[in-house]
Formats: C-alpha cells, sequence, structure tokens
C-alpha cells in the first residue's frame, strides 16, 4: 500500500509532463482536416496519431493505470537532482523524507510533515527503500524500490 500511494503519488505530480510526451498534437494541416481533398495522394500529410499503445479515450488518473518501470525511471531520473540537495548522487534520509512528504502531499493535501503518522510512514518508506542499509538511497534503490510496488 505504501509504494501504491508514492508510485500514485509520483504519477500525480508528472501526470502533466507526461501528458505531453503522449498526447498527439491538437492542431491537424489544412489538408488532412475532413472535407479537404488532395489531388495528388501521395502527397497527404498523414494526420496527427497518437503513439502506438496510447489510449485513444481520455487520459486516466495515475490510480487507475499502473506506473510501468519506465514510467518511474523517468520520473526517478527527472526529480532525483531536485532532491538531492547536496548532489552526492543520494538521498539521505531527510532528502528522501522531502520527496517522499511532496509526493504523498500531491495526493493527501491534509499531510503535515511533522505529523507522527507521516514521519512514521517516512521513516518506514526509507528502511525498505535502502536496500544495502548504507543509511542513503540511490537513485537504482529508489527505481528498483516505486517499480516494486506492482
Amino acid at each position: 500500500m505504501l509504494k501504491s500511494i508514492i508510485i500514485a503519488s509520483a504519477l500525480t505530480v508528472s501526470a502533466p509532463a507526461l501528458a505531453q510526451v503522449t498526447q498527439p498534437s491538437a492542431a491537424v494541416p489544412a489538408d488532412t482536416q475532413q472535407g479537404a481533398t488532395n489531388a495528388d495522394p501521395s502527397q497527404a500529410t498523414p494526420m496527427a496519431q497518437p503513439p502506438a499503445g496510447a489510449e485513444s479515450a481520455p487520459a486516466q488518473t495515475a490510480e487507475a493505470q499502473p506506473a510501468t518501470g519506465a514510467q518511474i525511471a523517468d520520473v526517478v531520473g527527472t526529480e532525483f537532482p531536485t532532491y538531492d540537495k547536496n548532489g552526492d548522487g543520494s538521498l539521505s534520509a531527510t532528502e528522501f523524507s522531502a520527496w517522499m512528504v511532496a509526493l504523498k502531499t500531491a495526493s493527501d493535501p491534509s499531510t503535515k510533515a511533522t505529523a507522527p503518522a507521516t514521519k512514521t510512514w517516512v521513516a518506514t518508506a526509507f528502511a525498505q527503500a535502502d536496500a544495502d542499509k548504507n543509511k542513503k538511497v540511490s537513485k537504482g534503490e529508489l527505481t528498483t524500490f516505486l517499480s516494486a510496488a506492482g
């Protein structure tokens, strides 16, 4: 459940960025609009199509659609430097806590970083994510931790 919340939160935070990548352009060239004719079909410009595997239905929320390992890796790769304040390539408990609280707050705005339940939740997540028990969470450990939620 903890990992599901983290993944859902991560995707909620990153959904606008992912939506920009996966949604086709709204602009359609004039020669491909309905009713337009083209004298030479070989010169026709194809209409923008969604990427292979993209849903044609409206975008679904992160809770309705599980994240793939690649999506999680992309989010971790993009966001990791933001939270790695000292730039050492790993997250201390404090840096990890800031990220997890931000993710939890994105899915539950009533989250309080100083609440005992939140502190316990973050400590449990850190202990699970720190696979080598060196009191730091690397980018790889975080990706593995979040990917294992499925």
